[in-house]
Parts: C-alpha cells; sequence; structure tokens
C-alpha cells in the first residue's frame, strides 16, 4: 500500500485543525507522506472541492486521499472507495463522485464502521481528524479497506451531477465550473468543444451570459492580454478559462458556480 496520503478540506490555515490532523496521521504512520492539496475551498462548497480533487489526482501517485468538505455535518455516512490505484475517503456526499470517476469508476465502497481505527474520543464535528485522518493512517502501515467496515452498493453512493457541456449550430453551452482564489472562472466547455466551433488562440469569442454578452479574446495565457482585460484560454486542466489580467472575472461577470454559459467564435 502507498505512502502518500492527500488532504482537501475548508478548514482554512488560521487554527490548527489541519495541524491536528497531520499530528493523527504521524502519529499511527511516522512513515506517511503528507500533500496538502488545499485548505481553503470556500466554506461548504462541495463543487468546487470535488472540481480540485479530480482535476488533482492525475498527477499523484498511488495515494489515499481524504477530501472533508461536509456543510451537512454528520447526518451523512463516512466512506472509503477504491478507484484505480487510489483509495477516497471522505463524507457520501458527492465530494469524492467525479474524481472517482476520473480514475475509472469505483470498484469497491466501505462504509467506515470499524472504530478500531478511529481516533478517541470521536468528536461530532471533526470526522476529519478522528475518522478520516487515523483510517487513511492505517491504510498506509498495512490495513485494507474491507477491514473498515461493510461494503456499500457502488448505486447507492451519492454523486454530484457530472458538468456537462453541449456544441450545437455553432454555439457551445456550458456551466461554470469552479471560481478559483484569484477569480479565474473555469467552465465545463473543453478545448474538443473549442476545436467542433473552430475557436483558435489569436482569435475572439462572444460570451452570452443571460441576456447579455461580452467579446473575448481567446489567447493561449492570461498575461497576453494588457492589465485589467479580460481573456479566455485553455487552463491546465484542458478547460476553457475567464480571467482578467491581474483582476477578478468571476467578480467582472457576475459569474458564480454553476451559472449557465453560452459561447460561439466571434465572426
Amino acid at each position: 500500500m502507498t505512502s502518500v496520503i492527500t488532504i482537501l478540506t475548508d478548514y482554512g490555515l488560521q487554527d490548527g485543525y489541519v495541524a491536528s490532523c497531520h499530528g493523527v496521521i504521524v502519529g499511527i504512520s511516522p512513515e506517511a507522506r503528507i500533500i496538502d492539496v488545499c485548505h481553503q475551498v470556500p466554506t461548504g462548497d462541495v463543487r468546487r472541492a470535488a472540481a480540485i480533487l479530480a482535476q488533482t489526482v492525475p498527477h499523484m501517485p498511488p495515494a489515499v486521499h481524504i477530501a472533508v468538505v461536509d456543510p451537512g455535518g454528520g447526518a451523512r455516512r463516512a466512506v472509503a472507495i477504491e478507484a484505480g490505484d487510489h483509495v477516497f475517503l471522505g463524507p457520501d456526499n458527492g465530494v469524492l463522485s467525479w474524481a472517482v470517476q476520473a480514475n475509472g469508476g469505483a470498484r469497491a465502497a466501505y462504509e467506515l464502521t470499524n472504530e478500531e481505527f478511529f481516533h478517541r474520543p470521536v468528536a461530532p464535528t471533526f470526522h476529519g481528524r478522528d475518522v478520516f485522518a487515523p483510517v487513511a493512517a492505517f491504510l498506509t502501515v498495512g490495513r485494507r479497506p474491507p477491514e473498515l467496515g461493510p461494503p456499500i452498493p457502488l448505486d447507492r453512493l451519492v454523486s454530484l451531477p457530472a458538468p456537462t457541456s453541449r456544441v450545437r449550430e455553432g454555439t457551445v453551452e456550458g456551466e461554470v465550473l469552479s471560481v478559483d482564489g484569484h477569480g479565474n472562472t473555469q467552465l465545463s466547455v473543453t478545448g474538443g468543444d473549442l476545436d467542433t466551433l473552430g475557436a483558435r488562440p489569436g482569435g475572439t469569442l462572444v460570451v452570452w451570459l443571460g441576456r447579455r454578452h461580452v467579446t473575448v479574446p481567446f489567447r493561449e495565457t492570461f498575461a497576453a492580454v494588457a492589465p485589467g482585460e479580460l481573456v479566455a484560454f485553455t487552463d491546465s486542466a484542458g478547460l476553457l478559462s475567464l480571467a482578467v489580467h491581474a483582476g477578478d472575472a468571476s467578480q467582472r461577470l457576475g459569474l458564480p458556480p454553476g451559472a449557465h454559459v453560452r459561447l460561439s467564435v466571434h465572426p
């Protein structure tokens, strides 16, 4: 089993929550290699966390991944999901679903009920420290997912609706998938969608935002336009992003996660 553990949360960095999770892990698995993916997911934003995890895991070695963004608290089950060479730990609220699908889909899932693997006593408000962190640590020292609790039918796992895009009649329709800490607005529109439209870097896109629209230069990087200007580019995940050079595209355009967008190539 891998010695790598990744952690993704909305805990922030101003308190000791993340350090507590690290401490529990190292106390069980001193040789564990911990990678902090992100701890500044907007509070309770399950979609943003799911997007970050799905786009990060392809660049990770086989690992145990903890994702704890859980606005509902203790009213959901805690799960372990095996997919590809990875094990995903988190609340069964969909936060793991996009990463699991990106790794070939779940081949097995278990409910975390075996208290032998928990940090005692378990605080009902801190499962990251008392359930997910110790379980991850035990998995890196030879314990196996079937030991964690009863199997879960795979069709009973909670999944978020997959982000979609649709090309038709010279336009592509999509949604705002996520907004990063710089205000860059990532869409569900793929590089393949843009190829189908005939969009090429150096051209211009028309972006429809409800009843209004803006024309945006399509470039290879945001630095290809002057500070303060809007730009569209294909980001490192292969998705179209809207940005403002040295600014905040989400604020400029009023596009929150989930907002519908439609694009075409400017004639």
